[in-house]
């Protein structure tokens, strides 16, 4: 059962139908367009085009015989612009054809095509256009859940390819359908998204995997909490370095620095510096351990002005020394025994574990050698056992000078004193991260590795907390909160102490057999309540009773009473938690419903997720939990979530059409669209996910709508990491890498240096040159003149590129690129390689790229049976490529095509196959990077190039850039009435040093960007 506000999809697809109206073009009288069609367009496509472009087979799919109207060619703008380029090209009709019109003829008809674009564009000039209902394309549902859960879930990986538009991007409604097979794999995916769930004390989390058994749980938090103790400043020797620091911080230049100051900027814990330079510099220590430390930290060097590495090998030392002395002093603590009992007992270990910890900062006198006399083992008591030499025949012990002492009293004392300080500052050990089985003897293996957080049993679930020196030295108050937090979430997420209770139960009857007598016949670890109050208290009871029958000695009776009064009081401390944090985990779940349908919920939408809960709770018997998750894949399968609608001020219609606020420049037949359905356009151009909780607001105050709000938001949001997607998606489609992480097209045993590690590397310099394109709000015409790239280690090794050895980020700039081929996306090797067929280059694809994606010219596809060039460069004989292309273009067929773009590949010859840098080719042959550019000039290499697109084609990019962002952030292929904010865009450009942010600013506050069409005005006319 699904919530009243989660209709079926099937619901949103009648919706759709809706959205997608067209505004009809009424029919006009004959006006001079209409004459001039029926008496010159219409003749000269019966006399020159339809021979090969009719109703019958027509060549290239290209079919002319369906326009015999005007209208009809308004219609289908997107083929008569192809015929335009054709005609202004002179590439139709063919030469081979058996008539030609006269120059005259074929000027009229180009005259009359652009007249009527001229027109319509004008006549419907920031039409919002035809934008459908789309599903959430698969990048667009991987970032939106990894926004939505903090994780990198990406469930979209066993998914097909979403197809793209015309324009090459993935993100239309032209594109993303929905199909009964897809519907499936999202309800998977939701699925996936809510077995990561995590119910927290204070709400819902999310795991990067999912979380329905004990070990995934375990997993999850043991980790969170072994990653923040890895991440505390714990090294001795960069305390040391630091106090080093303070005391020379005049000769250093460094005069007003603090300790405060030196700690935040070393990123250690501030109080223990104090603390540490307080031991350091206390006039009261004569003898003893701190006294050698005091002096040790004296012969430190004395810097000069900027030496501040000086003393890092010297801290390194002390550090060293303390560590060597610390573990002579750690207390011995024995293992209790009683009868009948298995020495690995959980109260047993436990009750270790608690002693072992408390002596983490404690001194034991009994340690020292007073007078050089080692000390006798440390006395057991009673119920303890001492741990076995490691060998029978062990030599008699030595006296260790560290640990001798005066045993004249006041002298010892002094020493004592001192020692007992030094071991509070510095613990055994800040935190144990592992642990092996404890109860063993010393000659046992005790070699359990990777046991995180482990309490040290042998057959039992169970994890114990020993941070106390980390918590108190090291920890300010927020990190102790977060700390407690942490542990607090294991404890409720993981059933930590009723699994361990459950696991004592089993231990006590399969391995210890002590629960095997019949009076503990109650006490099942299968049993659901046994964890209860009456159950634990019932065994604790019966426990010790038989423990004081056997003659159990008073402090192992004290140790097992003390062990099930903790573990009482965990268990119903963890059910009143849970019974807390129930009410803010249905809060957190309304909150995610908001951000998942980013927008606010009505309020019958979150009274009925609560009663669909309830439901599923009540009448379906699912746990909390459970029913949480369900919660969880219907909201993820509701339209409001798999959808972007872009819904207008539907409320503000409906009262009244006349009243809703008005672009001036947007056409009639328009609405805006509300400042939510906004936000979410804008967050989706931007950063192909959903909205934040500052674009949220801006939406929800009604303002998000004015032009120098939405401008200003798209300025702060492409500062945000997240505009790192519109470099990956954007940039990925427009010039078609996106996918180049699976390109496998090259010879790896002819190029061995291409492996995973280069491709990926190849992959991310066009992400990391956009990114800092936007972000620096660098000029457009940067993409293909700039001299810098941005390289990690591998692909300078590729490039030839020195890489700096003291890089402290794996991926450096490289201003002057230029001296080594680069500089720019031109020269980039994800485009030479994925446009190279992998054992030799390709002019063809090269010179393709650069006239279809660069420039942005529209060439129709190839015809058919156009023969192969030979695959490998290798074998081509006596030929270089470039004389084996000017045989294929001998034939009439292909050269049309290909002197607009081969030319523009063979500047690129001094690169291989694999983007490297060359002088031979792969048949040893000299390269030859010169060309005949298409406009008949000539150049040669990377620079002929980029000088012929500066002087020639810039306007051609700069139009290309304005067409292909404006299409990737309307989520739909351009129309004709798209050319005046086109122009627009261009202007805009032009006034502000073609910087791409005055682009984004354009775009977003365009009468496409900010409207849509609205049927309901239309229908009141």
């Amino acid at each position: 059962m699904l919530p009243r506000t989660l209709q079926p999809l099937t619901t949103l697809w009648l919706l759709c139908a809706s959205l997608s109206f067209t505004p009809p073009i009424s029919a006009a009288s004959p006006d001079p367009l209409e004459r001039a069609f029926a008496s010159t367009v219409r003749p000269f496509l019966g006399t020159y085009c339809l021979d090969c472009h009719g109703a019958t087979k027509p060549k290239a799919d290209f079919d002319l015989s369906p326009f015999t109207t005007v209208a009809s060619v308004v219609a289908d703008d997107a083929r008569w612009a192809m015929v335009l380029d054709q005609l202004e090209a002179g590439e139709m009709p063919p030469k081979k054809a058996q008539q030609h019109p006269k120059p005259a003829d074929t000027e009229s008809v180009i005259r009359w095509i652009r007249d009527l674009r001229q027109r319509e564009a004008a006549r419907h000039a920031g039409d919002p256009g035809p934008v459908l209902a789309r599903r959430l394309s698969n990048a667009e549902y991987d970032y939106t859940i990894h926004d939505l859960t903090g994780v990198d879930l990406r469930p979209t990986r066993e998914f097909p390819v979403d197809p793209a538009n015309r324009d090459g991007f993935d993100n239309s409604g032209e594109s993303l359908t929905m199909s009964p097979a897809l519907l499936k794999k999202y309800l998977a995916a939701a699925r996936q998204v809510a077995d990561a769930a995590v119910l927290t004390p204070d709400g819902l989390a999310f795991a990067p995997h999912p979380m329905l058994v004990d070990t995934d749980r375990d997993k999850y938090s043991v980790l969170r909490i072994v990653d923040f103790y890895r991440r505390q400043p714990t090294d001795l020797a960069a305390y040391f370095e630091a106090a080093w620091r303070y005391q020379h911080r005049r000769v250093l230049g460094e005069r007003r620095l603090t300790l405060a100051d030196i700690a935040r900027t070393s990123g250690l814990s501030a109080g223990y510096l104090e603390r540490l330079w307080s031991a350091l510099n206390d006039p009261r220590e004569k003898v003893g351990p701190l006294a050698r430390l005091q002096s040790q930290f004296r012969t430190l060097p004395v810097p000069a002005r900027g030496q501040t590495q000086l003393a890092h090998e010297g801290a390194i030392a002390l550090r060293d020394s303390v560590l060597t002395l610390r573990r002579k002093l750690v207390p011995e603590v024995g293992n209790l025994s009683a009868p009948g009992v298995n020495p690995g007992s959980q109260s047993f270990v436990l009750w270790k574990n608690r002693q072992m910890a408390a002596n983490r900062r404690r001194f034991d006198p009994a340690l020292l050698h007073v007078d050089g006399q080692v000390p006798d083992p440390t006395p057991i008591g009673e119920g303890m056992r001492a741990p076995k030499s490691k060998s029978k025949d062990s030599k008699p012990r030595q006296p260790d000078p560290d640990l001798t002492v005066p045993s004249e009293p006041a002298q010892r004392a002094a020493f004592e004193a001192s020692f007992a300080r030094f071991c509070d500052l510095f613990p055994d050990a800040f935190y144990i991260s592992e642990r092996a089985r404890v109860f063993l003897e010393p000659g046992e293996d005790k070699a359990n590795v990777g046991r995180l957080l482990s309490a040290g049993f042998h057959s039992m679930t169970g994890f114990f907390r020993d941070d106390a020196p980390l918590y108190d030295l090291i920890l300010d108050e927020p990190q102790r909160r977060e700390l407690d937090r942490l542990w607090t979430e294991f404890e409720l997420v993981a059933q930590i102490h009723q699994r361990m209770h459950t696991s004592f139960i089993w231990f006590e009857r399969a391995e210890g057999r002590y629960l095997m007598d019949d009076e503990f016949n109650f006490a099942r670890s299968e049993d659901k309540d046994c964890t209860s109050d009456a159950k634990v208290r019932q065994l604790a009871e019966a426990y010790l009773a038989k423990a004081r029958r056997v003659g159990t000695a008073a402090p192992v009776l004290a140790a097992m009473q003390e062990h099930f009064e903790r573990t009482a009081a965990s268990l119903r401390r963890i059910e009143r938690l849970r019974a807390e944090a129930e009410p803010r985990q249905l809060d957190a779940l309304l909150h995610f419903a908001q951000r998942a349908w980013r927008r606010p919920l009505a309020a019958t939408e979150r009274s009925d997720l609560l009663d669909f809960l309830r439901t599923l709770r009540t009448r379906d018997g699912l746990s909390h939990e459970d029913a949480l998750r369900d919660g969880i894949v219907s909201l993820l399968m509701s339209p409001h979530f798999l959808y972007r609608i872009d819904l207008v001020e539907a409320a503000r219609l409906e009262s009244s059409p006349k009243s809703i606020r008005r672009n001036p420049r947007a056409p009639a037949g328009t609405a805006p669209l509300s400042d939510h359905a906004l936000a979410n356009r804008l967050s989706y151009f931007l950063w192909s996910g959903p909205p934040d909780d500052a674009l949220l607001a801006r939406a929800s105050n009604g303002t998000l709508h004015r032009p120098e709000i939405i401008a200003a938001e798209a300025r702060r949001m492409l500062q945000d990491p997240r505009a790192r997607r519109l470099a990956v998606e954007f940039g990925g489609h427009w010039l078609d890498f996106r996918r180049f992480e699976e390109h496998n097209a090259v010879d790896r045993a002819r190029f061995p240096t291409f492996d995973d590690t280069l491709r990926q590397s190849m992959f991310e310099e066009p992400i990391r040159f956009l990114e800092d394109v936007l972000r620096a709000n660098r000029p457009v015409t940067d993409l293909l003149d700039a001299p810098d790239t941005f390289v990690n280690a591998p692909l300078a090794r590729h490039y030839g590129i020195p890489f700096p050895l003291d890089a402290r980020e794996p991926w450096v700039r490289v201003r002057d690129a230029r001296t080594y081929g680069r500089g720019g996306l031109l020269s980039m090797s994800v485009f030479l390689t994925a446009n190279s067929p992998g054992l030799r280059t390709s002019p063809v694809k090269r010179g393709y790229w650069i006239a279809r994606r660069v420039l942005g010219e529209r060439i129709p596809p190839p015809p058919a049976a156009v023969p192969e060039l030979p695959a490998d460069e290798a074998h081509l004989g006596e030929l270089t490529l470039r004389q084996t292309l000017e045989r294929h273009r001998a034939d009439p067929s292909c050269a049309s095509c290909h002197r607009r773009f081969d030319s523009l590949g063979l500047v690129f010859e001094g690169f291989g196959p694999v983007g490297e840098r060359r002088l031979r080719d792969l048949g040893d042959h000299p390269v030859d990077t010169s060309a005949t550019l298409p406009n008949g000039t000539t150049g040669s290499g990377l620079d002929g190039l980029r000088t012929y697109i500066a002087a020639h084609r810039r306007e051609d990019f700069l139009d290309n850039v304005c067409r292909k962002l404006l299409a990737y952030a309307l989520g739909r292929s351009l129309i004709l009435s798209d050319e005046p904010t086109v122009r627009d865009l261009r202007t805009r450009l032009s006034k502000n040093s073609e910087r791409i942010g005055s682009l984004v600013e354009g775009v977003v506050t365009s009468p496409q960007f900010l409207h849509k069409r609205a049927p309901e005005i239309l229908a009141t006319k």
